[in-house]
């Protein structure tokens, strides 16, 4: 038997604990496959003979100082966009906090400065954790100040 899923809202706030990012607004979205997170200055480096993402996350909007982070690269992806359009995307691995939890997570990188939300939770992530109540919000947030 799998252990009880948690439900999550339509929107929940994270925190992205490799990247300093506390209270990240994300919104839950079944339709996207992939998770998203707002970046300026993504680019492919090398530093041997591996090779790195490097990007600035939640700049200007949501940071004015973004720092510059360089992660392992792990995978570059065709990803449709919410116009259907396909486009090539890098990938990361890193970890969210919800439910005062850590989960890993796969994000895509994008700049997102026209979108509501600076970040977006995709179903991979979702499956087989969380099961979404599209009529309430915030539901990680509140339980974690419910338990201190």
């Amino acid at each position: 038997m799998s252990p009880k899923l948690k439900v999550i809202g339509w929107k929940e706030t994270l925190d992205l604990p490799d990247l300093g990012l506390r209270d990240v607004p994300a919104k839950v979205d079944t339709g996207a496959r992939t998770s998203v997170l707002h970046c300026s200055h993504i680019q492919l480096i090398k530093k041997g003979r591996k090779q790195f993402v490097e990007f600035r996350p939640l700049d200007d909007r949501c940071r004015p100082q973004s720092e510059t982070y360089v992660f392992p690269f792990h995978s570059e992806r065709k990803i449709k966009n919410s116009f259907g359009q396909e486009e090539n995307r890098y990938i990361i691995r890193t970890s969210v906090t919800l439910f005062d939890e850590l989960h890993p997570i796969e994000i895509s990188l994008r700049d997102r400065s026209g979108m509501e939300f600076p970040m977006l939770l995709g179903r991979t992530f979702i499956r087989k954790k969380f099961v979404v109540d599209v009529s309430r919000s915030n539901l990680a947030r509140k339980a974690s100040k419910d338990n201190k």
